[in-house]
């Protein structure tokens, strides 16, 4: 008899409750969740622009037809790898407009969801280094070849571009992440520690 009494009291108690964010820290946490969401728009819409620019600029350049091709099925290529990751982009943009960040469980759940896009962010910049190899071979390829350069010679200036310019995409992803997102999601992590005292 007791134990049933135990357990509908223990059924009608709803553990899943966590304490609400006050309204002065919800302020405070909306100017940078509206800027991370201002950049990722920014960053959709320059990409969206962008790519077709590329395609236009490509079609109306005077180039071989075999480079030219090889070319525009990279940047369709591109273009289809860049439309996986901004899914996943999306569903973060999503989140962060959801009105239910009241509780610090939703906010511990946004800073998650912010870990796994950094993740998306570093693979989609990885996901580039095919392309970017690709691209330097038929570049290679197509040169003139007014000069008779040795094998080693050819290996050494694409082994040499290739890492210059691999280096060059991380260093920029980085700094383009910190810079557009990271310093807003370090912000919303210390209010988070803050609330957690």
């Amino acid at each position: 008899m007791e134990l049933d009494n135990l357990k509908s009291l223990w059924n009608k108690e709803d553990v899943s409750e966590t304490p609400e964010i006050s309204p002065e820290k919800q302020r405070q946490m909306h100017h940078p969740l509206e800027r991370i969401r201002k950049n990722m728009r920014y960053e959709f819409w320059s990409t969206v622009v962008l790519l077709p620019v590329i395609l236009i600029v490509i079609w109306f350049f005077p180039l071989p037809f075999r480079f030219n091709l090889y070319i525009e099925i990279l940047v369709i290529s591109m273009a289809l790898v860049t439309t996986f990751f901004f899914t996943k982009f999306f569903k973060l943009y999503k989140e962060i407009s959801n009105p239910a960040l009241g509780t610090l469980d939703s906010l511990k759940d946004l800073l998650h969801q912010f870990e796994l896009n950094k993740q998306y962010y570093v693979s989609f910049y990885l996901s580039f280094v095919p392309f970017f190899v690709c691209e330097m071979i038929i570049i290679l390829e197509s040169m003139p070849q007014t000069h008779h350069y040795s094998d080693t010679m050819l290996t050494i200036v694409f082994l040499g571009s290739v890492a210059f310019g691999l280096t060059m995409v991380y260093f920029i992803g980085m700094a383009w992440f910190k810079n557009f997102y990271g310093k807003y999601i370090d912000r919303i992590k210390k209010l988070v520690e803050e609330m957690k005292k």
